[in-house]
C-alpha cells in the first residue's frame, strides 16, 4: 500500500453488473459516486439484462436522484442479448468505458472511497496494468457457515493472491480489479462461457506475461457478505469450481512460460477435483480410525491428512482474532466452540459442492446459478449515511 498519494490523473469507468439486486444496488451506487476522488475522472456504469426491470428501476432512481444534485458521471446500460450472465454483461459495458481504468465491483459491494486514489497512485508510479484490491466478508457470525467462508476470503485475498502474483500465475478475483483499458480490450474481454470469468482472464493475463499487483489494506478492503442461505452458499461455490474445471480443460495456463507458474495454475485449478474426492476420504479415514487394527507405523502414516485438516482449523482460529482484531470486531470463545462443532461439517459442504460442480461439468450443465445478497455486510449507520449522497 503507498504511503503518499499521487495527484489525480488516471480516469476510471467502474462496472457494476446486476442482477436482481433490487435490494442493495441503490446504496452500492451512492457508494461508489461518494468516491474520493474527483468526479470528472470516474464514470459508473451499472449494467442490467433486459427483464431485470426491478434492478433497472431502482438503479434509475438512484442515478435519477444523483443527477438532480449535479453528478452526471452515472448511467444503467441495459442488454437485451444472451447470455444473461457476468461476463456478458461485463462486455457491454466495456463498449461504453470511455476512460483509462476499468474497475469491476459487484452489485453489493461497499467500496472504500479512496480506492480510486490509491489505485491511481500504483498505476501512475508503477510500470503495471492490472491491480487487484482486496475484499473482505464481514458478517462472520451470521450462520453457521459463514465464519470459515470469512476467513477464507481473508486468507485468499490477504496472504495467497500475493504468492499467485509473485509467481504469475494468478487468477484474479471477481471484483475491486482495476485493468487499464486498452489492455483488457486487447485481451478481447471476458469469457462468456466462463462461470469464473474472472479466474480465467487472470491466467490469461498471466500467459501474456503481463504483471498483476496485488495490493492489501484492511483499512481499504471492499466489503461484501457471505451467502444468505446454505443452498445459495452451496450454488456459490458450485459455480466457482465448476469455473475452474471449465478454465483447467480450457488449457490457456499451458502457455505460461515456465515449468513454476504452470504447476501453480495446474494445481489452482485442478484442486476443486480433490475437494470433491475428501468428501468420501474424511469419513472413511475416520471410521478406519476406529474400526481396523493395523500396524502402528501404518495407523500414523493414514492419520498424516487428518493431522493436517487439524492443522487447518488452528490457523482458522488464529485468523479469526487476526481479522476481528483488524475490523474493530470481537470473537468469542464461543465463536471458537462453534467453528469445532461445524468444522467437519463445513468440510462436507465444501466436498458436496465441488462434487456437484464435477456432475455439472460431466452433463454439459453451464448455467449460471445466481447468488442472492441480502445487505448483511452493512450497518445501519453505512445505510442512512448514503441514503441521500450528496
Amino acid at each position: 500500500m503507498p504511503d503518499r498519494r499521487a495527484t489525480p490523473a488516471l480516469s476510471f469507468t467502474a462496472i457494476l453488473p446486476a442482477r436482481h439486486e433490487e435490494e442493495v444496488i441503490q446504496h452500492t451506487i451512492a457508494r461508489a459516486a461518494s468516491a474520493d476522488y474527483p468526479p470528472h475522472l470516474v464514470q459508473i456504469l451499472v449494467v442490467c439484462s433486459a427483464d431485470d426491470v426491478g434492478t433497472i428501476e431502482q438503479a434509475q432512481a438512484q442515478v435519477n436522484r444523483l443527477r438532480a444534485m449535479g453528478r452526471t458521471n452515472v448511467e444503467v446500460v441495459v442488454f437485451d442479448d444472451g447470455p444473461i450472465n457476468k461476463p456478458h454483461g461485463l462486455n457491454t459495458a466495456l463498449r461504453y468505458a470511455t476512460n483509462d481504468v476499468v474497475a469491476i465491483f459487484d452489485a453489493e459491494d461497499e467500496v472504500q472511497p479512496q480506492l480510486f486514489d490509491i489505485v491511481n497512485t500504483i498505476m501512475s508510479e508503477e510500470d503495471v496494468g492490472c491491480v487487484q484490491a482486496g475484499v473482505q466478508l464481514m458478517n462472520f457470525q451470521s450462520n453457521w457457515y459463514s465464519t470459515f467462508n470469512v476467513l477464507e476470503y481473508f486468507f485468499w485475498f490477504r496472504s495467497r493472491l500475493h504468492y499467485h502474483a509473485k509467481n504469475g500465475a494468478i487468477p484474479l478475483g471477481g471484483n475491486t480489479v482495476f485493468f487499464k483499458r486498452t489492455l483488457i480490450e486487447r485481451l478481447g474481454g471476458w469469457d462468456e462461457s466462463n462461470l469464473t470469468e474472472d479466474a480465467d482472464i487472470g491466467l490469461r493475463l498471466s500467459s501474456m506475461g503481463e504483471k498483476v499487483r496485488v495490493v492489501y489494506d484492511d483499512r481499504y478492503v471492499t466489503k461484501e457478505e457471505t451467502p444468505p442461505t446454505l443452498q445459495s452458499f452451496i450454488k456459490q461455490r458450485t459455480r466457482w469450481c465448476q469455473g475452474f474445471m471449465q478454465t483447467l480443460g480450457k488449457g490457456t495456463w499451458k502457455l505460461m512460460p515456465t515449468r513454476r507458474q504452470r504447476f501453480l495454475a495446474w494445481y489452482t485449478l485442478a484442486f476443486p477435483h480433490v475437494q470433491a474426492m475428501l468428501g468420501v476420504y474424511l469419513p472413511v479415514a475416520l471410521l478406519s480410525a476406529f474400526v481396523l487394527t493395523v500396524p502402528v507405523p501404518i495407523a500414523m502414516l493414514s492419520w498424516l491428512p487428518v493431522l493436517m485438516l487439524g492443522a487447518h482449523f488452528v490457523m482458522s482460529v488464529v485468523g479469526l482474532y487476526e481479522f476481528t482484531g483488524a475490523h474493530g470486531l470481537k470473537a468469542t470463545p464461543g465463536t471458537v466452540v462453534k467453528m469445532a462443532i461445524t468444522w467437519f461439517p463445513y468440510q462436507m459442504v465444501l466436498s458436496y459442492a465441488a462434487a456437484r460442480a464435477l456432475w455439472r461439468q460431466v452433463k454439459g450443465e453451464r448455467n449460471w446459478e445466481k447468488t442472492a445478497h441480502v445487505g448483511a455486510h452493512r450497518t445501519a449507520a453505512e445505510t442512512a449515511e448514503l441514503t441521500n449522497v450528496g
